[in-house]
């Protein structure tokens, strides 16, 4: 595997390192040795799936408070996604600021997403599927969000959102939170 540093303290996108043959490839996607080498985390607990029958849809931003803030590593199974994080480390030179990654079935890419990051991607084909594996379990009582269209943000998205859920709509600006950690 490859792991390429980004802007963002801790955050790398991991390439794949396919070796190849008639037959096609073989390629490791995780390596706890690797991982933790790098100073990631090298265990998860939890596996999570997303299917998103149409393109234009919208899952985020999403991160989990202390004490169960979790780190994640995504990966796209099925179709494409341009994929963004934002650091909300509030000691952090990076704070609120972000990077958006393509991630595709084809390219075999995935975003490593550091605890205290907030996560969400918008699907760039109909029938996508990303994979996420969790270093914490979900604990729905410090789930939060950030709203995916804040002027704060300023992020652009490839695509004009189509779909998304009631839920990340109504997620304050960040202006407005009282829920910033």
């Amino acid at each position: 595997m490859r792991f390429t540093d980004t802007n963002l303290a801790g955050a790398f996108i991991i390439d794949r390192e396919p070796l190849e043959d008639s037959r096609g490839f073989f390629a490791r996607t995780f390596c706890a040795r690797e991982f933790a080498q790098q100073g990631l985390a090298a265990s998860f607990v939890q596996c999570s799936v997303s299917v998103n029958r149409k393109e234009g849809t919208l899952r985020g931003l999403h991160f989990q408070r202390p004490p169960s803030a979790e780190a994640k590593l995504v990966r796209c199974t099925a179709g494409g996604v341009y994929d963004v994080i934002v650091d909300l480390r509030q000691d952090s030179p990076t704070y609120l600021q972000h990077i958006g990654v393509e991630l595709t079935a084809g390219n075999g890419r995935a975003v490593y997403v550091p605890e205290m990051f907030a996560h969400g991607f918008l699907t760039l084909e109909d029938n996508t599927e990303v994979f996420y594996q969790m270093n914490a379990f979900h604990a729905p009582e410090l789930a939060a969000g950030l709203r995916y269209d804040d002027p704060r943000l300023g992020i652009r998205w490839r695509l004009a959102v189509s779909v998304i859920s009631e839920k990340d709509q109504q997620w304050p600006l960040l202006g407005d939170r009282k829920n910033e950690q």
